[in-house]
């Protein structure tokens, strides 16, 4: 048996000397990164979303938000299952503080359920058992040394505004998110200096109002099957409300509570590295378009105060547009930029060339085929998800060009990580031994390194997940976690890769230490 395989079954994870050193020996070659490039107050942590972790979906006044209702109804998740339990961190934040403290993390990201705090909206009652719970939530971060890092909404929202307005199809959902971001600050931006306003926007609407998929399941039948909705304008007019109650919320903050709270506020994107498929300038093209018709898509207009070029010519009349207040609000609002960063794809151009049906060929994505192969071979290794494929190097490149097109506007990696399949045969050492887990945050913290060599400002790291969660409509068919879940008991047991990761975050520590002594 390997000097790893010792560490792994039979130490428990570091409970002895010689097993630290074991595991330091197997694994120091495969670290990843220079612990020197990142700054002293870097942010290491881990990642989690209400509904994906607290579960007690009506416990203590909570009101039913939207995939509170989308998970119960027949054949939207993969397995069947709900949110409804998820894995109890409603419960257990306390036990899960100890892992955190346990991996030696100083941060953790996590989302607070608008229907938790506003069951109904801003014309119903604050519910004063949501405002206790993460009160205490934040309290036991601080306690023991955790910086909360906060999202406002992450997919969900209370189903009254659904029911009430259309969802972010209203306008009025500007004024809903405003009175409760004021709340959410008013209350806890005493001890939270870092708060984002949305999570993966251009997932949300590309999934809820283009294919359908997510809440509110609406897209044109070219798309996907559903009852309503249009795929080539819905989308953009969900986008638009959403980047319009972006600027609304950090407008409020900034005049009303940054001076004195000491925080900043920012927004986190899905973001996919785009390869042209060839070297040819019109693929090349087609991959600065596919960024533009993803990310830039929300970017552009928060920091610059208008769309990116290539979706005003190609979409025209359907893409709404910014009045002179709008632009005034949208100037610079933001402090920093999240990057949800997970794989990488190719772009082909679909304008001056004949490309097969596929994702991102369609005029409102931007006549650009997405594929995570050509010639028959995978951009880079396949996983469990087949959106997810292997490809280090994008990380280095996504941070880059993001530092270029947004002139040095500092960024966290607010999610970075991968998944394995919950394979009803695989024994529960084999879910503990995720050594495919380990090379990869590796390999991608080693090319955000160097992203930080090159000048990126990068200020912290958090890995999705602290634990193996409900994956959206994949359910709990797919396991992210650092820590194993047994969703019979909801027992947590560490993985490799949570050795792995507590080994980096001491080594960073311990580099940084020697620095301040030498200086």
């Amino acid at each position: 048996m390997s000097c790893l395989h010792k560490v792994f079954f039979l130490s428990q994870f570091l409970l002895s000397i010689v097993s630290v050193s074991c595991l330091i020996e197997t694994l120091k070659q495969n670290l990843g990164g220079d612990p020197s490039l990142f700054p002293s107050n870097f942010l290491f942590g881990t990642a989690s979303s209400s509904y994906q972790f607290e579960g007690a979906f009506l416990n203590d006044g909570k009101g039913l938000n939207n995939w509170d209702v989308f998970s119960h109804e027949p054949g939207n998740i993969r397995d069947g299952s709900t949110g409804d339990i998820a894995v109890d961190h409603y419960h257990r934040y306390l036990e899960d503080i100890d892992l955190m403290v346990s991996l030696g993390v100083n941060s953790y990201r996590f989302s607070i359920s608008w229907a938790r705090i506003l069951p109904e909206g801003r014309f119903g009652e604050v519910n004063a058992a949501g405002i206790d719970y993460y009160n205490k939530l934040i309290d036991a971060l601080v306690l023991k040394g955790l910086e909360p890092f906060v999202t406002l909404t992450h997919f969900d929202i209370p189903q009254e505004l659904e029911d009430t307005f259309g969802g972010w199809l209203s306008p009025k959902l500007q004024e809903e998110f405003r009175y409760y971001a004021d709340i959410c600050f008013k209350t806890f931006g005493d001890r939270v200096k870092y708060w984002v306003t949305f999570n993966e926007p251009n997932i949300q609407v590309t999934a809820g109002y283009r294919s359908g998929s997510y809440p509110p399941s609406r897209c044109s039948s070219s798309y996907g099957n559903c009852t309503y909705g249009d795929s080539e304008k819905e989308p953009f007019v969900a986008a638009h409300n959403i980047i319009l109650s972006h600027a609304t919320v950090v407008d409020i903050y900034r005049r009303q509570y940054q001076e004195k709270q000491g925080g900043s506020i920012g927004i986190v994107l899905h973001a996919k590295w785009i390869e042209p498929f060839s070297n040819s300038t019109a693929d090349k093209l087609a991959a600065d378009r596919a960024q533009s018709f993803f990310m830039n898509w929300f970017l552009d207009p928060i920091i610059f105060g208008r769309y990116p070029e290539e979706m005003n010519t190609i979409l025209g009349s359907i893409l709404p547009e910014f009045s002179c207040n709008d632009r005034k609000k949208l100037n610079k609002a933001l402090d920093f930029i999240g990057i949800n960063h997970y794989t990488s794809l190719y772009a082909q151009d679909c304008i001056f060339s004949l490309c097969e049906p596929g994702k991102g060929a369609s005029r409102t994505e931007g006549f650009c085929r997405q594929t995570p192969e050509k010639d028959g071979v995978s951009i880079g290794e396949s996983t469990a998800l087949a959106w997810l494929h292997v490809y280090p190097q994008g990380m280095e490149k996504m941070v880059t060009y993001v530092k270029e097109r947004y002139s040095g506007i500092p960024m966290f990696i607010t999610e970075n990580g991968y998944v394995d399949e919950n394979d009803p045969n695989s024994t529960i050492e084999e879910f503990l031994y995720d050594v495919k887990r380990v090379e990869y945050m590796a390999a991608y913290l080693d090319a955000l390194s160097t992203a930080v060599r090159k000048g990126a400002d990068v200020r912290g790291y958090f890995a999705w997940s602290l634990l193996d969660n409900f994956e959206w409509t994949y359910g709990y068919t797919k396991r992210f976690g650092l820590h194993h879940v047994d969703y019979g008991t909801l027992k947590r047991t560490p993985k490799l890769s949570a050795t792995w990761y507590k080994l980096f975050i001491a080594r960073y520590s311990l580099v940084k230490t020697l620095i301040v002594k030498e200086q």
